[in-house]
C-alpha cells in the first residue's frame, strides 16, 4: 500500500486560525498531518537562534516550530498572505515568512498565496497546492469547500458559546490578542489559569463575529491598515460596556499592536484596562503582581456598582 504524503503543520501563527480548514483539506485529498509539538523552551530557543533580533516573538516561535518538523514529513505548509483586498492587508510577517523559511531550511515547502489585489484568491491557491499531491481537481475543490464549511461552523460555535458567557452576571474580562498569542499555552497559559482561579469568565477578541468586529474597528478608525488588527480591536469597543475589564495582550516587538492598542486604550473610558507585552523571558512574578492588582480593581469597581 502506498504511503500517504505527510504534511507538516507548524503549531504557530495561522495554525490557530485555519487548522480546521487545513486538516479537512489535506486529509480529504489523501494526506497525513504531522503537527509540531506545543511551544516549549527548546522551540523558542531554536527560533531565537534562527531569527534576526528585530523579529517579533511569534515569528521566532514559528521558525522554532519549523525546525521541530524537520525530517518528520514530506512537505511543510508555509502559507504566504499579503492581503484580502484593498484596505484589508495583513502584517508583513505573513507575507515574508515563506521567503524566510525557504532561505533557512532545505525541506520541501508547500504553500499557497493570498493576494486579492493581484487576483490570487484563496481557492486558486488551494487548487494549485492540491495539484502537487492529487490530480483530481473535483476532489481538491470539494474538500476545500468542506473545509471552509467545517471551519465556519466551528467559529460559529465559539461565537455562540461566548455570547452565552457575555450574558451571564459573573465577573468578566475581555482579552484582546491575536489567536497565536493567547492560545499558545507556553505564552499565556498562566494568565488564563489565573483568571479562572479567580472565578472570572474570559471573553476572547477573536470569538466575536468578524463582520461585527470589523464594523466597530472602522468606527474606531477608518484608516486602520491591517485586517487581523481590525478583527481584534473592534471587540474592545463592542464588549466594553458589558465586561468588567479589558486585557490588551501583545508580543514584543509587534509593530501593529504597539500602535493600535495604544490608540484604542486612549479611546476607552470608564473601564479598567491593562496592557501586557510578552517577551522571551519566562519570568512571571511581576506579571502576576500586575494581574492581581488589575483583578482587585475590577472587583472593587463591580462591588461599588
Amino acid at each position: 500500500m502506498k504511503r500517504k504524503i505527510r504534511i507538516g503543520i507548524p503549531r504557530a501563527l495561522l495554525y490557530y486560525r485555519d487548522y480546521i480548514l487545513w486538516k479537512t483539506f489535506f486529509e480529504g485529498i489523501g494526506c497525513t498531518l504531522i503537527l509540531s509539538p506545543k511551544t516549549n523552551k527548546e522551540i523558542i530557543d531554536n527560533g531565537k537562534m534562527l531569527s534576526v533580533d528585530e523579529s517579533c516573538l511569534p515569528s521566532k516561535i514559528y521558525l522554532g516550530h519549523i525546525k521541530a518538523l524537520l525530517g518528520k514529513c514530506d512537505y511543510i505548509l508555509v502559507p504566504r498572505i499579503s492581503n484580502y483586498g484593498r484596505g484589508n492587508r495583513v502584517c508583513m510577517k505573513f507575507n515574508g515568512i515563506y521567503d524566510v523559511v525557504n532561505n533557512i531550511f532545505t525541506n520541501k515547502i508547500l504553500n499557497y498565496d493570498i493576494d486579492y489585489l493581484k487576483g490570487k484568491i484563496e481557492l486558486f491557491g488551494f487548487i494549485k497546492m492540491g495539484f502537487k499531491i492529487n490530480k483530481n481537481i473535483f476532489k481538491i475543490i470539494f474538500y476545500y469547500i468542506v473545509g471552509k464549511v467545517k471551519q465556519k461552523k466551528y467559529i460559529l460555535s465559539l461565537v455562540n458559546k461566548q455570547n452565552k458567557i457575555f450574558r451571564s452576571n459573573k465577573t468578566k474580562v475581555l482579552i484582546v490578542s491575536h489567536p497565536y498569542v493567547i492560545y499558545d499555552e507556553y505564552l499565556c497559559g498562566n494568565i488564563i489559569k489565573y483568571f479562572k482561579s479567580e472565578d472570572i469568565d474570559i471573553l476572547y477578541s477573536d470569538r466575536l463575529n468578524r463582520k461585527i468586529s470589523i464594523a466597530y474597528a472602522n468606527d474606531f478608525s477608518n484608516t486602520l491598515y491591517f485586517l487581523y488588527s481590525k478583527e481584534n480591536i473592534g471587540s474592545a469597543f463592542y464588549y466594553k460596556d458589558g465586561v468588567d475589564g479589558i486585557v490588551f495582550l501583545s508580543s514584543f516587538p509587534c509593530g501593529p499592536d504597539s500602535l493600535v492598542n495604544e490608540l484604542a486604550i486612549r479611546k476607552l473610558d470608564g473601564i479598567p484596562i491593562i496592557n501586557i507585552t510578552i517577551d522571551e523571558s519566562t519570568a512571571t512574578g511581576g506579571l502576576m503582581t500586575r494581574l492581581e492588582s488589575f483583578v482587585d480593581i475590577m472587583k472593587a469597581r463591580r462591588d461599588n456598582g
